[in-house]
């Protein structure tokens, strides 16, 4: 009777966490940033996903944390943006297109 109650509970538990929305359904943020690297000078424009905040400043912190792990300085954020205004990006970003 017991492992009855508890499977019950689990059942309950589960069909409740499946009915609540996800993360992923709602809407993202995204921004566009430049950034180089030096000796020699490169560029690249790149898209990413933001995680943490959809404002400039924490797109900052973000971006430059994240490009900066493979040796890129964080020029700007150009801006932030949903996914209604990611059409177009991926041909100016190349393979800086939601890259990092």
């Amino acid at each position: 009777m017991k492992n009855m109650l508890t499977y019950a509970l689990c059942a309950v538990a589960l069909s409740l966490t499946l009915s609540l929305p996800t993360t992923a359904s709602a809407a993202e943020c995204y921004a566009d940033y430049k950034a180089k690297k030096d000796a020699p000078l490169r560029l690249h424009y790149g898209v990413v996903v933001l995680q943490n905040g959809c404002d400039k400043a924490s797109a900052q912190r973000e971006v430059a944390a994240r490009i900066g792990q493979d040796g890129w300085t964080l020029l700007n954020v150009l801006s932030v943006f949903d996914s209604s205004q990611l059409a177009g990006k991926e041909a100016s970003a190349g393979q800086f297109y939601l890259r990092y």
